[in-house]
């Protein structure tokens, strides 16, 4: 799991001081196909591929991070309402719940992205706002059995208030469910980063991004340019089983059954 947190975060590092020369066009090795000058060959403005891949994953895994986070804090927020407030409150975040859950992400992702005009800013805030019921669901389970369980019960009969047992006692208690879940939003998040913006809904094509760049792949697929594609494609799910690594060592650290492995 830390080998693949720091592969993530050199991708991430590379990709921000190769964005430049990802830009930069050679029209004469243009539609090169893979070699040891370019690994990944060349598409028919001469750029490297890639450079372009390695700028386009750490534009979309900077996505995926803002969304994980927005959306695992709105999940925190909704469960702790459900869980520690009034009845109403909890009834209120269960039916938004099933209207959320209900609904297709993608179709809900694309309605907020085009009404905030699309963008870097569109596509986190619509990422954010769609991946959080899950999250809020498992939250909610965990914050009801943290108040049931008898330590709870005690801190309160020796006059701990409500927002020291939420602090010294309830926080402890969810920080490990959250940790793991705020993990595991990133692959989603950044797959539908991908797929909104290769449908046109998302990152403008000045961006680079890996939906860019399997979107403007298509047009060449049928001049036999294969490489435009392939190795992005393959860069995008090497990225999220990256993430899933990271994810389920993480669930082992946290897991009192497994912890000492």
């Amino acid at each position: 799991a830390l080998g693949a947190a720091v592969a993530l975060a050199l991708v991430v590092i590379a990709g921000a001081l190769l964005g430049p020369a990802a830009q930069a066009t050679d029209f004469a090795a243009k539609n090169l196909a893979p070699s040891w000058a370019h690994p990944f060959g060349t598409d028919w403005m001469g750029r490297d591929m890639f450079l372009r891949t390695l700028a386009g994953l750490s534009t979309s895994i900077l996505v995926g991070l803002g969304a994980a986070v927005a959306s695992s804090l709105i999940a925190l927020a909704l469960a702790s309402a459900a869980a520690l407030g009034p009845r109403w409150a909890d009834g209120a975040v269960s039916w938004l719940t099933d209207l959320m859950m209900g609904i297709p992400h993608i179709v809900l992702l694309i309605l907020i992205s085009y009404g905030l005009d699309k963008g870097f800013w569109g596509v986190t805030i619509g990422v954010a706002l769609t991946h959080w019921p899950s999250l809020a669901r498992v939250l909610r389970a965990e914050i009801l059995q943290c108040r049931a369980s008898g330590f709870v019960a005690v801190a309160a009969r020796l006059g701990a208030g409500p927002v020291s047992i939420a602090l010294r006692h309830m926080a402890p208690y969810v920080l490990p469910q959250f940790a793991v879940g705020l993990v595991l939003l990133f692959p989603h998040a950044i797959l539908h980063e991908a797929a909104i913006t290769f449908l046109g809904f998302g990152l403008p094509p000045e961006m680079p991004a890996i939906g860019i760049i399997l979107s403007e792949a298509m047009g060449y697929l049928s001049a036999g340019m294969w490489w435009l594609a392939v190795f992005p494609g393959a860069a995008l799910v090497a990225c999220v089983l990256l993430f899933d690594s990271v994810g389920a060592g993480l669930r082992r650290l946290v897991d009192p059954a497994s912890a000492q492995e």
